[in-house]
């Protein structure tokens, strides 16, 4: 939220802190996390982590593992998601879109969603070749140009928007690595526009390589985004460039379902 309205709303700065950790509890995907860790991530002391999480358990929306302590989504949220999925969910009318592409790459595809400031892994198909990369899995979350997905989102979003996220989010380049300062980033972000495909090369995971597309809205913006995990032996220049095809002609078919929605 804008540091503003959280400064002017009454409220807004709670709701906020709430918000945080609700992300993060469902970007820990099965494990749970740890209440030190969710404090280190969202800033804020362990009183106040444990104050909020006990009043979102109390109204279901995370739940706390008797045995290890870690903090998980609750059934709330399920409930929830279920009713919101009818407006923002594509993963009915994408789920043989992915299916084909780790078929025909052979390679670990997926469906991720823009939230925010930051993209969301919605499905997960696994490819035959048995080596597989482990970076993305559904729920986990990554900010908008590190991972590939993220990084063909933020290429074909409007100049201002760019902007305005990198005055946003400093703090890249001390979290992922000198390749994600603002200079470097924007350009493989130039480069993902002359491509048309995002590329990253190893950058979270060494030997990791990720491929990504973005997938627009009936109104033009990349909202969502299909792309490929291997290991790097797979991705040479050569392959690399037919995968790009591949991965853009499914994007482009996806884009063509959701538009067909009228999402």
């Amino acid at each position: 939220m804008d540091s503003a309205a959280t400064r002017t709303v009454p409220g807004a700065q709670a709701v906020a802190r709430a918000a945080a950790l609700l992300r993060l509890v469902t970007g820990a995907g099965d494990d749970g996390i740890t209440v030190a860790e969710l404090a280190r991530r969202a800033d804020l002391t362990r009183p106040t982590t444990h104050r909020l999480l006990a009043a979102l358990r109390h109204e279901g929306l995370v739940d706390q593992d008797e045995q290890t302590g870690r903090w998980m989504p609750g059934p709330e949220l399920y409930l929830m998601g279920t009713v919101a999925a009818s407006r923002y969910d594509i993963t009915n009318i994408a789920r043989d879109i992915v299916r084909s592409l780790a078929v025909r790459t052979e390679e670990s595809a997926f469906l991720s969603v823009r939230r925010g400031d930051e993209t969301v892994c919605l499905i997960r198909e696994d490819g035959s070749f048995p080596i597989r990369s482990f970076v993305l899995s559904e729920g986990v979350r990554f900010p908008l140009g590190v991972a590939s997905a993220g990084l063909a989102i933020l290429a074909f979003l409007p100049s201002h928007d760019v902007d305005a996220y990198f005055e946003r989010h400093p703090e890249l380049a001390e979290r992922y690595g000198g390749a994600h300062a603002e200079p470097r980033l924007r350009a493989r972000l130039r480069e993902t526009q002359e491509r048309g495909f995002a590329l990253n090369p190893g950058l979270i995971v060494e030997g990791s390589y990720g491929l990504g597309a973005a997938v627009f809205s009936r109104s033009g913006h990349p909202q969502w985004a299909l792309s490929l995990t291997g290991v790097q032996f797979r991705f040479t220049p050569e392959r690399i460039a037919e995968l790009g095809r591949l991965l853009l002609g499914h994007a482009h078919q996806l884009s063509t379902r959701v538009a067909a929605g009228a999402r």
